[in-house]
């Protein structure tokens, strides 16, 4: 291989790359959305009521040079009450509340962050192949 196919190689690598790298963190964000709401379904997380909370995660994402950002996320209230919990807590109503922490969220971190490693991976060969 010349040097000059070699560059034309490495050109159309660097073209290929970032939609490559957009396509691994999407998928690797929808799947972290859903190990959150696995873990939402019940102990040792918060269990199921009514569905409304589980279905509140989302993910937003938008391309960014030479790759993507994902958010995955609820705006529901309950959420970070349910993931950290709280301790003799007192509303305005004078009433006492304690409720451990039902962890849904921090357990998927781990896995989305080997996802998210591995997809990277795969995106490189994908463009170098």
């Amino acid at each position: 291989m010349t040097p000059d196919e070699l560059a034309d190689r490495l050109d159309k690598a660097a073209d290929d790359l970032e939609p490559a790298i957009r396509r691994r963190v999407v998928h690797a964000t929808e799947l972290g959305k859903g190990m959150i709401r696995a873990n939402a379904t019940g102990r040792p997380g918060p269990n199921v009521i009514t569905g409304k909370y589980r279905s509140s995660w989302q993910t937003v994402g938008r391309g960014i040079p030479y790759g993507a950002v994902c958010t995955v996320g609820t705006d529901a209230p309950q959420g970070r009450r349910l993931e950290f919990g709280f301790y003799n807590m007192t509303d305005s109503l004078g009433r006492h509340f304690y409720q451990p922490p039902f962890p849904h969220v921090a357990p998927a971190i781990p896995r989305m962050q080997n996802l998210l490693k591995d997809g990277m991976f795969d995106a490189a060969a994908e463009v170098f192949a």
